[in-house]
């Protein structure tokens, strides 16, 4: 007995990766983590909606094989060197290496429904989607390419705020990026701002509230000016004075 217990091999653990396997915040349920994604992080016992990434969130709004990303290649600097309980050169390398970006903001360019629009959306994992100097220059480029391309910008939020290690600089976007968004009001062309899970502070206080108002103050005419085959057919009948239906 004791040698057939000698050939026995030792029993061994079961080895999940890690990541595979989810918990909604709101009902507890396991859930598959590919599954989820494929149902947009949306829980399908209770119907949560839990938080998406920002890449994810671009991908599912914009079509297939249309996306160009935009400002990829600018990174954060730590010009101050800056350091509170930790450095934050080392902060922006942890914040890298978990969520795969460069900075909490991501801004492409695509079609929706084959209409041509430019998106951004933040990373709230990357140090709580605080806006830095990088987050503020994507933003303008968004809003640049969207002036280019004579087309509407989608902003979807997530931030804490204004990164307090890049101090004025940090503030100094909220300026930058409003007046960037003035440029797109006189055009004419809609902005439309998505408040998503959660967006505070100087974020919330410049470019992402500024939705609102350029919603008011939007004119139609300039919008009716663009090219024929960008516009609806609603807004074809109405720029030819013939009432739409």
């Amino acid at each position: 007995m004791n040698e057939l217990k000698a050939t026995l091999l030792p029993p061994r653990k079961a080895s999940i990766p890690e990541g595979v396997w989810t918990k909604c915040d709101s009902c507890g349920q396991v859930l598959y983590r590919a599954e989820l994604e494929r149902n947009l992080e949306v829980c399908p016992k209770c119907d949560h909606h839990m938080r998406m990434s920002a890449r994810n969130r671009l991908h599912s709004l914009l079509d297939e094989g249309s996306l160009v990303e935009l400002g990829s290649e600018l990174e954060p600097k730590d010009v101050l060197k800056f350091r509170d309980s930790k450095k934050y050169k080392d902060r922006l390398a942890s914040a890298q290496k978990e969520t795969g970006e460069k900075d909490a903001l991501v801004v492409m360019k695509g079609t929706l429904h084959g209409m041509p629009v430019v998106a951004a959306a933040f990373e709230f994992a990357f140090m709580g989607g605080s806006m830095g100097s990088v987050v503020g220059a994507r933003f303008v480029r968004a809003v640049e390419q969207a002036l280019e391309d004579n087309c509407p910008l989608v902003c979807f939020s997530a931030s804490g705020g204004a990164r307090m290690q890049e101090a004025l600089m940090s503030l100094m976007q909220m300026a930058k990026t409003s007046a960037a968004l003035a440029k797109m009001q006189e055009r004419g062309l809609p902005y439309i701002s998505v408040l998503t899970d959660p967006t505070m502070g100087g974020v919330s206080a410049s470019f992402c509230d500024a939705g609102r108002s350029q919603h008011r103050r939007a004119k139609s005419s300039d919008w009716l000016r663009r090219p024929a085959r960008y516009r609806t057919d609603r807004s074809r009948k109405t720029a030819a004075g013939i009432p739409a239906q």
